[in-house]
């Protein structure tokens, strides 16, 4: 009964039941970092959001500093038009 053949298949139909048992957890999605893509290709986690008037993803402190205003929401807002978003 204890023969090295029954050990080799019990040993296999448990690593088996193993494998098997890993397959039937539930998964939940993860939101990768840099994923939060918007409708321009935005990356909002990397601080980017659309400016109309240059046309490209930009980050509100850097074009606030290139361009020489404020960085302020009403001032990146007045400068790349209103389908700029800022987050909260």
């Amino acid at each position: 009964m204890n023969s090295p053949s029954n050990k080799k298949r019990i040993l296999s139909i448990a690593i088996a039941l193993m494998f098997l048992n890993a397959c039937t957890k539930e998964v939940t999605p993860q939101t990768l970092a840099g994923s939060d893509k918007d409708t321009h290709g935005c990356i909002g986690s990397a601080g980017y959001l659309w400016c109309a008037k240059e046309n490209v993803c930009v980050r509100p402190w850097e074009l606030a500093k290139d361009k020489g205003f404020e960085n302020t929401e009403g001032d990146v807002k007045k400068y790349c038009g209103r389908a700029s978003k800022l987050k909260d």
